[in-house]
């Protein structure tokens, strides 16, 4: 059981993608402007956060899982973005000449009203993940893009599922789901989200690799519509102009909903679900409190060490992304901007610290995991402003390169130079 959960542990804690499958479709006709995603994956707890507008960024909805890496996202202006997952498509082979590494669709999602200029912005930022996304806008144009290839909507419509798009033009692909959407679309004669919703129910997925969650965006009128798990007797309606005007918001996609036998049935199976009812502890009885009782309990099984470093990393990414205006915590990702030195005072990096602190005193932790802990103690001191405590911590986590996870050894390497070179 203990291997079976460290196993899992490792698989969230470092691996940058999310395996899932999705159907996604845009569609333009007679004036009206959709598009429409399910979002297939294996874990339940969905996030939705919104961005008002900055005075550098546009004001934005996302869509994603707790490691808050948007999945889909529509912005103030209708452009809107949603992935697929590819398993043939490996962006070494294309030898791109200006990779973005950082967030590339989360940029033009602030930065683009439409997909002239999301195009634009990529002739000199090259995608260079596996994924493969569509891109749509108020307008009617949107466009499917991977690695190698940026495919135009050429007709009303246009469908991103699980294979390169370039494979359309030659049939050489198999997807049920793709061929139960076309047929559909080619036949439509009106756009409503009643047509949508029959769109995403006849490709929806159930079962391990199961549809999380239905999106239909009207991307004319900044209207989004969205079901839960193979429910479309629920409905949680957003009109982003409206929610954005009332600030900062990151939510349980749940929250929205009553409450769901079968989901319910599903999140107890996520690996994740422990930590999730902590979080949700924390929501109803408040930050402070929660985390003094979990560190007061005399549990000091490794499963539950586990957990608490899991809800730990969680309120950091939660700070981070209020902080970051909704982006996602680089530096957990390894990417350039994650090692920017960027100080800020937050009440959940108090918390993360003190469950940090009490493990760390506990001990009786796997040797990757103790070097670990260290690493990100000390990303928490650093962004608090205690640079002393950050460059210790950092030293001890680098100090024995054979017991430390590659990934945590050499971010700690990367922001112990940095630190000395401040």
């Amino acid at each position: 059981m203990k291997k079976a959960l460290v196993s899992v542990f490792i698989i969230f804690l470092f691996i940058n993608n999310n395996i899932s499958a999705c159907t996604i479709v845009s569609c333009s006709l007679k004036g009206k402007v959709f598009a429409a995603a399910n979002e297939d994956d294996y874990t339940s707890f969905s996030r939705i956060w919104f961005n008002p507008r900055t005075s550098t960024r546009y004001g934005s909805v996302c869509f994603g899982l707790p490691d808050l890496q948007a999945q889909a996202a529509m912005n103030e202006y209708g452009l809107f973005f949603d992935f697929t997952a590819q398993y043939d498509i490996d962006p070494s082979k294309y030898h791109l000449k200006n990779p973005y590494n950082g967030d590339l669709f989360f940029e033009i999602l602030g930065k683009c009203k439409n997909v002239k200029e999301a195009l634009d912005f990529l002739s000199t930022h090259d995608y260079a993940f596996s994924f493969q996304a569509l891109l749509a806008d108020a307008e009617g144009n949107s466009v499917v893009i991977n690695a190698g290839a940026k495919v135009i909507k050429n007709g009303n419509y246009q469908i991103n599922t699980n294979f390169n798009i370039c494979n359309v033009a030659t049939g050489n692909y198999s997807c049920r789901r793709y061929d139960i959407a076309n047929e559909m679309l080619s036949k439509a004669t009106r756009l409503s989200v009643p047509f949508f919703k029959s769109i995403l129910d006849a490709t929806h997925q159930e079962g391990k690799l199961s549809t999380i969650y239905f999106n239909i965006y009207d991307l004319k009128n900044g209207i989004i519509y969205v079901y839960l798990f193979h429910n479309f007797n629920s409905v949680y309606v957003i009109d982003l102009k409206k929610e954005l005007k009332k600030g900062y918001r990151l939510e349980n996609l749940a929250k929205h909903f009553p409450a769901y036998f079968s989901y319910e049935t599903f999140m107890q199976s996520d690996p994740g679900y422990k930590k999730e009812l902590i979080m949700t502890e924390i929501d109803n009885k408040g930050l402070e409190n929660t985390i003094t009782h979990f560190v007061s309990l005399t549990d000091t099984s490794s499963e539950y060490k586990l957990a608490l470093i899991d809800v730990s990393l969680q309120l950091i990414r939660n700070s981070w992304n209020e902080h970051a205006n909704g982006g996602m915590w680089e530096y957990w990702f390894s990417l350039p901007g994650g090692y920017l030195i960027t100080q800020y005072k937050d009440k959940r990096l108090d918390a993360a610290a003190e469950i940090f602190s009490y493990i760390m005193k506990q001990g009786k932790l796997d040797s990757k995991y103790r070097y670990f802990t260290y690493e990100i103690y000390a990303f928490i001191n650093l962004v608090q402003g205690k640079t002393q405590i950050a460059k210790e911590y950092y030293e001890k986590a680098v100090s024995n390169p054979s017991e430390t996870f590659t990934v945590s050894f050499d971010r700690a390497k990367e922001m112990l130079n940095r630190i000395k070179d401040n």
